[in-house]
């Protein structure tokens, strides 16, 4: 079943048409369809896949195996899941990612759990989809190294097993970068993380499961850290820019969202990420400055690094050495399950 949802901008809504939700109550999937079923917590209605790309089983099984493909990479080494290891819940657990010959990026590699629920990419929102974010790390230098898409098309084309997947998902062997980035992003849309305790604590109603410690971590959460201003929402995150102040005091700051947009009030601003799975996910914010969930919360308790941009929610919260503590107890409820279950294909398409 089809639902058109109502998306929500700064300022006013808007009504998608280019975009649907899956409904995943229904008995039977749409024909030829895919159900994507989410775990307790999640909204099934705030699902984003393209009307153009519905997921099909066999875009998946295809996407995963182009994932795991280190032939994505001009010298064969680097895949998708180098930076975003399944092991790792989807990140690669170091301050910036490692491309090919060794390179190093600027930035954290984000985890890719739940991103079925968001439209925007990149902690610089770079990209409006998933599809377009498949596409970016492919040709950049340091990471993939491609010239250009023609090439890896031609890699991919010249492997039987590839032109044989792509014919069971599009019905061509004529595929195009398009066809490999939808493949991709349809796989990437069944990693999720949901059922965990907080889950089942507040939509389970089973107060046995988180601790007492970790429900005055959620009151302090919603309350006096003021952290759901920010991580709002299912997927605890606003999907918003925000400048918090991280590396703005370096002598050549990472300018962030300024790099995109070219606005002054953006210099600084990032992605706020969704805070599920957390504590399997450092090190944390865009640079992987700050090691352990206990950095993070002094980091917000002291109020950020000042900075002409410094968003205005930023400010001292004057926790407690105990609310600090019951805080970060709260946080590591939002581990869930659901992307557990993905491993790396037995082998890979010859």
């Amino acid at each position: 079943m089809k639902k058109i949802i109502l998306f929500l901008t700064s300022s006013f809504a808007i009504l998608s048409t280019c975009f649907i939700s899956i409904k995943v109550t229904s008995t039977e999937p749409p024909k030829g369809g895919y159900h994507l079923n989410l775990p307790l917590g999640l909204d099934e209605f705030a699902v984003e896949i393209p009307k153009g790309n519905p997921l099909t089983k066999e875009k998946i099984t295809l996407g995963r195996e182009l994932y795991f493909d280190p032939r994505l990479s001009a010298d064969g080494t680097v895949s998708c899941a180098s930076c975003h290891n399944p092991k790792l819940a989807f990140t690669d657990g170091l301050p910036a990612s490692v491309g090919i010959k060794g390179q190093i990026g600027k930035r954290s590699a984000p985890t890719i759990i739940n991103r079925v629920f968001s439209r925007v990419q990149f902690w610089d929102g770079r990209t409006t989809s998933l599809e377009e974010q498949a596409k970016v790390p492919m040709i950049n230098p340091i990471e993939m190294g491609n010239k250009d898409y023609n090439e890896i098309v031609r890699r991919l084309r010249n492997i039987k097993g590839y032109r044989e997947g792509f014919k069971k998902a599009f019905g061509t062997e004529e595929f195009t970068i398009e066809h490999v980035a939808e493949a991709i992003s349809s796989f990437e849309r069944t990693v999720v993380s949901g059922n965990s305790p907080f889950d089942k604590f507040e939509s389970g109603g089973d107060e046995k499961a988180i601790s007492d410690s970790a429900k005055r971590g959620l009151d302090i959460f919603r309350g006096k850290g003021r952290c759901s201003e920010c991580h709002a929402g299912f997927n605890f995150t606003d999907e918003r820019f925000h400048n918090i102040g991280i590396g703005m005091d370096k002598p050549k700051p990472d300018l962030g969202r300024y790099e995109i947009t070219k606005k002054e009030e953006d210099k600084g601003a990032f992605k706020t990420p969704t805070l599920r799975e957390i504590a399997r996910t450092g090190p944390y914010m865009h640079d992987g400055s700050l090691k352990t969930l206990e950095e993070v919360v002094e980091f917000y308790n002291k109020g950020g690094i000042r900075n002409p941009n410094l968003d205005k929610q930023m400010k001292p919260l004057n926790l407690t050495e105990g609310e600090k503590k019951d805080l970060v107890e709260f946080l590591k409820t939002l581990n869930g399950e659901g992307w557990q279950k993905i491993t790396n294909p037995a082998e890979l398409p010859k």
